[in-house]
């Protein structure tokens, strides 16, 4: 019998965190005793809130961006951990949102290629992220496995799913900042999507509340690693902690055997 392969990850669940890295390693050192090769943050943990960025000197962002890439790097070395975190960088005196791999050996920005634009959340208007052609997200391998970075927002677009496949992505890292009442619809698009494309996707949600003139943010947690069935493996609730979980090459591969969506399409020349 074929010894199955497995790759131990983590999510943190954290608030925006400070310029002190004590928080950070007491995490880190247990993650390390048990393994962990990549560890994913939320959005908006590294910097604050984007909303919060209206009142904070610029300067004062890059500064906050450039000692936690300085910190993660170091852990990076000391750990022997992949890191994957959304960090806003600074271009030309503008915002630009981007997710960063920092790995021992390279540091590797995504820069996000949809933001959301709606009136109450208008990240497109913040940030300045270039409209133009969607590419692909950024892919790495780790231990055999091959991973993709996916934008909290993006997981609504069919086009990165399609890379997904094409790709044969074994784990998506989902970094978010979902608030109000959108448990339940994360949960259910999270296990929809791990299901339709046969992977493993692992989401960080944030921690923490920002209050809007009289409307109040709270960041609820949920941070999950859900399995190539669909079911949602190991969750977290809504306090400050770390989930920790191994996936397996022997599940994603029963999975697309037994549901064959990849045969299929590849009898059709759509991959």
């Amino acid at each position: 019998m074929q010894k199955d392969t497995t790759l131990t990850i983590a999510a943190l669940q954290l608030p925006t965190l400070g310029m002190q890295a004590t928080k950070l390693e007491f995490y880190l050192k247990t993650a390390h005793s048990r393994g962990v090769k990549v560890v994913l943050l939320g959005e908006y943990v590294l910097n604050h809130f984007f909303k919060e960025l209206l009142n904070l000197p610029i300067n004062m962002v890059k500064k906050q961006s450039d000692k936690h890439i300085e910190m993660l790097k170091k852990f990076a070395i000391k750990y022997n951990i992949v890191f994957v975190a959304p960090i806003i960088i600074v271009k030309d005196e503008k915002y630009i949102k981007t997710i960063v791999k920092i790995s021992e050996k390279s540091i590797t920005y995504y820069e996000q290629q949809i933001l959301i634009p709606y009136k109450h959340w208008n990240e497109k208007k913040i940030f300045a992220n270039k409209v133009k052609k969607l590419e692909a997200p950024l892919t790495f391998k780790v231990e055999g496995f091959k991973i993709m970075v996916m934008g909290g927002f993006e997981l609504h677009f069919d086009y990165f799913w399609q890379e997904v496949i094409q790709k044969k992505v074994d784990l998506v890292l989902l970094p978010t900042a979902s608030t109000f009442d959108s448990h339940n619809r994360w949960r259910e698009i999270i296990k929809t999507r791990a299901f339709l494309n046969g992977c493993y996707i692992l989401r960080a949600n944030r921690l923490g509340e920002f209050k809007d003139k009289e409307i109040k943010w709270k960041f609820y947690g949920d941070s999950m690693l859900v399995e190539p069935t669909g079911e949602i493996y190991m969750m977290l609730e809504d306090k400050e902690s770390m989930l920790i979980e191994s996936i397996s090459k022997k599940v994603i591969k029963e999975h697309r055997s037994s549901w064959a969506f990849e045969e299929e399409l590849s009898q059709r020349d759509n991959i």
